[in-house]
């Protein structure tokens, strides 16, 4: 036991002998690979293991980025909506300033114009029955130059 300790303690400066490669030719011209019958029916089995298991990993992977894809369509077109509703929004209420009565009369006034007379004002849009029968009538129409 004794003997051991100063025999790990000692340090030599020689590590051990130096590596010395000999180029040995072999001659595998004469070997014969045996078929395995077994190990090629397990080899196809793991072939066509690994081939299911790629179509599922693909099959996952395509649902899973068109689910993203399609969830960044449906913000773009909610965002579209969005903005859509709100042009809409502000597109009636600038209609109706613009078809305010009051806003027209003054503008009208400005313009010259008078209030019309009674009787001079036909509506269009009333409903009429269709079997009343409509008389036709001339009216005098009169030309008001702007200067």
């Amino acid at each position: 036991m004794q003997s051991a300790a100063p025999l790990s303690r000692r340090k030599s400066c020689w590590l051990g002998t130096p590596e010395i490669y000999f180029r040995k030719t072999i001659d595998n011209s004469r070997l014969v690979k045996v078929e395995d019958p077994r190990r090629a029916r397990e080899m196809r089995f793991f072939g066509l293991a690994l081939f299911c298991l790629f179509l599922l990993v693909m099959g996952y992977a395509l649902q899973h980025f068109r689910a993203i894809e399609y969830g960044y369509k449906i913000e773009t077109l909610r965002s579209q909506r969005d903005g859509l509703t709100e042009m809409n929004r502000a597109l009636r209420l600038e209609e109706a300033s613009l078809r305010d009565p009051e806003r027209i009369d003054v503008m009208a006034r400005k313009l010259g114009m008078q209030s019309p007379q009674p009787g001079q004002v036909l509506r269009m849009d009333a409903a009429t029955d269709a079997a009343t029968p409509v008389m036709a009538s001339v009216t005098p129409v009169s030309v008001v130059s702007a200067r």
